[in-house]
């Protein structure tokens, strides 16, 4: 076992696969000499080269479509985004064109892409910084989605992502690079569509992902000292999303809460409560309660981006409500 940081861990991932696989290779703003903005891609230039660790303008149109391009002709590249947000200028190429191309090929093209990088809201990045575009991935056909939320699953997820033939959106959080853990020697992966039991329980089913799984521990470590038993599931898979281990739980529980960083309208959760709605209603002993950010921008002074989240006691509120209904 040994202890790294997470951002570590995403680097040893992608180390690890472009070490056994020729056809990996990696692109985006600063990737190369520089390492990237997170340092993710620290030394994999000196190691690789130009050829496999590249450096692109600032140009994210293009370079996306470069890289579905190379996934057409059988390469598997790994986009780093700066910041998750500048993608927004590459969504026509991953709407359009990675989400869809092996349907409209008729089977012909596969898209082997892996798009990451950090999104969520940091520490006063400002508005245009501190998006969370899963929910605005999440329409597309043809992408999977994925938030990592620690250094093991950073690592497991990332490898099984870089493997896969399919589009993946990788999220990591600007604020969870940090965080140290210990991984194991041996090799291994993650699925891409399943939730991580993160704590059993009966009282209550939390359902939460990336930065907010932190919040969610804060919150439920209290709530077992005052003697309440909450389940958490992190979702990891946020398209395809794994409703079966939810309505599982709910099915004990009887009982949910959705955290998360994402807006209200229109966010991971809102799709969620929907399909619980279609499949388990039978199984809700109490409305589902949904903990999201405000739909606003995302102020850049300090305090008011700090109200703009959900916080452990938020949480702890929520549960308390459910349980002593």
């Amino acid at each position: 076992m040994n202890q790294v940081f997470m951002f570590d861990a995403l680097r040893e991932a992608t180390d690890e696969e472009m070490e056994k696989d020729s056809s990996v290779f990696i692109l985006g703003e600063d990737v190369g000499h520089y390492g990237g903005s997170y340092k993710v891609t620290k030394d994999l230039h000196s190691k690789y080269g130009d050829l496999r660790v590249l450096d692109t303008p600032i140009a994210e149109n293009s370079f996306m479509g470069m890289a579905i391009g190379s996934a057409i002709t059988g390469l598997r590249p790994i986009v780093e985004g700066m910041n998750m947000s500048f993608l927004l200028l590459a969504f026509n190429q991953i709407s359009n064109n990675a989400g869809m191309l092996r349907y409209t090929s008729g089977g012909n093209f596969k898209i082997p892409i892996v798009i990451r990088g950090p999104g969520g809201v940091g520490k006063q990045l400002g508005a245009e910084h501190s998006q969370r575009l899963e929910a605005y991935f999440q329409a597309i056909p043809g992408l999977k989605i994925v938030a990592c939320s620690t250094p093991y699953n950073a690592k497991g997820l990332l490898k099984s992502a870089i493997r896969d033939d399919n589009p993946v959106i990788f999220f990591e959080h600007v604020l969870l690079y940090n965080l140290k853990e210990n991984l194991p020697d041996y090799e291994y992966f993650l699925p891409l569509d399943k939730v991580e039991l993160v704590r059993k329980g009966k009282d209550v089913t939390i359902v939460t992902y990336s930065r907010m799984r932190h919040h969610v521990i804060q919150a439920v470590d209290k709530l077992v000292k005052e003697g309440y038993d909450p389940e958490v599931l992190d979702l990891i898979s946020l398209k395809p999303i794994d409703i079966m281990s939810i309505g599982n739980s709910l099915s004990k529980t009887h009982k949910l809460i959705i955290v998360e960083e994402c807006m209200k309208t229109g966010g991971i959760a809102a799709e969620i409560i929907a399909q619980i709605n279609d499949n388990w209603f039978d199984q809700l002993d109490a409305p589902i309660i949904r903990l999201s950010s405000q739909d606003i921008p995302t102020p850049y002074n300090g305090t008011l981006e700090k109200a703009t989240v959900i916080h452990p006691e938020q949480i702890m509120k929520a549960v308390k409500s459910l349980v002593n209904i």
